[in-house]
């Protein structure tokens, strides 16, 4: 197991270079950084020559980047064109978003995994029917659409819910968390639905009802388990793309976070603040992917890390 553990974390390196090098390369070789920082007007060129000194970008891109890459490693992932630390913007601001992304991934996987299991052991049912129907409206309906339905019918109507989230607690951030995380829960219930259906009717399954073991055991004990496993994949995976993709969310609501951050950054063309935020997204993705991997041997004795 730790050999496996070393391998990946070394995979993940060349991973890290290759995004964090395409999105510098995109913000600061594909446009002029300075564009938007005096508003309507051109830049005053005293401005713009200490800009370029001070962010050097009079310097080829490749050494850009590498003074760039060596700040990061230090924890330092730059400073914003207003003069606000990076690291410290979002050391204030994760908290929020991990809290929405808890929520989140707390109901669409309570919410999913028990519909998906609704329907894959009432197959061909009323309620496998209704299961389908609502994953398919859910996942048709645009997430900027269901989040602004959702604050006029819950937070405007009928008070449930406050209608901004500026504080970021955990109660003011239940229904935008439940925005956030309802497109995952719809994927999950199908997920979770194919995979029970696949393995009910596998031969191991065939064999355990044979020997005449309970409807329950099968499923609770044989089945079940196994299913979980594209499902634990995709949920593990999902929170590090919750972090990134609560841009809108966080904009509907006024949530304080990384999400609301990234959306600033890029309206006010902070090329800085935008490669330092997906450059912390990234890292925390690769993350994610690498404790659902650990996660495989633990589910399934049958996949090895060798």
């Amino acid at each position: 197991m730790g050999t496996y553990i070393l391998r990946r974390l070394l995979q993940m390196i060349p991973v890290v270079l290759g995004t964090t090098f395409l999105i510098y390369w995109m913000v600061f070789s594909l446009g002029d950084p300075t564009v938007g920082r005096c508003g309507e007007r051109a830049c005053p060129d005293s401005y713009v020559a200490k800009m370029v000194e001070e962010y050097h970008l009079d310097r080829p891109l490749p050494e850009q980047y590498v003074r760039y890459l060596g700040n990061v490693v230090q924890g330092d992932l730059g400073t914003s064109f207003n003069g606000d630390s990076v690291s410290e913007q979002l050391s204030v601001r994760w908290p929020t978003t991990i809290r929405l992304s808890v929520i989140a991934i707390v109901f669409e996987t309570l919410i999913g995994i028990g519909a998906g299991l609704l329907a894959g052991l009432r197959r061909r049912s009323f309620w496998d029917s209704l299961v389908f129907v609502t994953t398919l409206l859910i996942i048709s309906i645009p997430s900027f659409v269901l989040g602004s339905v959702a604050q006029l019918v819950f937070g405007v109507q009928l008070g449930w819910f406050p209608v901004t989230s500026t504080q970021g607690t955990w109660s003011q951030l239940m229904l935008p968390g439940f925005v956030l995380g309802s497109m995952s829960m719809a994927y999950i219930a199908r997920l979770t639905r194919n995979s029970l259906t696949d393995n009910l009717s596998a031969d191991y399954v065939r064999t355990a009802r044979a020997k005449g073991l309970t409807r329950g055991r099968v499923v609770g004990i044989h089945t079940f388990r196994n299913s979980l496993i594209p499902v634990v994949t995709f949920i593990g995976a999902d929170f590090g793309a919750l972090m990134g993709g609560a841009v809108v969310t966080e904009r509907i609501y006024n949530i304080q976070g990384i999400g609301g951050y990234i959306f600033h950054s890029i309206q006010t063309k902070d090329g800085t603040a935008v490669v330092g935020t997906i450059t912390f997204l990234v890292i925390v993705f690769l993350i994610m992917n690498l404790i659902v991997d650990l996660l495989y041997g633990a589910m399934d004795p049958r996949i090895a890390h060798d």
